[in-house]
């Protein structure tokens, strides 16, 4: 039996996590579990070293400490209010009626929310980011 295991592991490990999603949990919460039990079976059969699992925490650290990340909750906070308040579906419809009267006002109307949006949604932060970050290296 150890030996099919070994040998299926990662057939094995994709069925189950299927199976784990289709159980309803999160997918976050899902590849880490189904990881996590995989990598205890893996040491139970001798192909995965403890030592892996052991640098787990300061991998978490080094990808919580990654400036560029933050953006990743700006866009998911001021998507949902832009969804909630209908803000976008008014601006779009207004930016339409005042490009609607030129040849290709949509495609304006649509270029112009679209960097509207940007700006308030999070690509500023992960440039003001990236900005940080190279002009401490540039100049620290």
């Amino acid at each position: 039996m150890s030996a099919f295991l070994i040998a299926n592991m990662a057939p094995i490990m994709f069925a189950s996590l299927v199976v784990v999603l289709l159980l309803g949990y999160p997918a976050a919460f899902s590849l880490g579990a189904v990881g996590l039990i995989y990598a205890f079976v893996g040491i139970q059969l001798g192909e995965f070293r403890p030592d892996f699992l052991q640098a787990l925490p300061e991998r978490v650290y080094g990808v919580m400490n990654n400036d560029t990340l933050l953006a990743i909750p700006f866009f998911t906070f001021m998507g949902l209010v832009l969804e909630r308040s209908g803000m976008a579906e008014d601006l779009l419809d207004t930016i339409g009626q005042l490009f609607g009267t030129i040849r290709g006002g949509l495609a304006y109307a649509v270029v112009f929310v679209g960097a509207l949006l940007a700006a308030t949604t999070g690509v500023v932060s992960q440039l003001q980011a990236r900005w940080r970050r190279s002009f401490l290296h540039r100049w620290c």
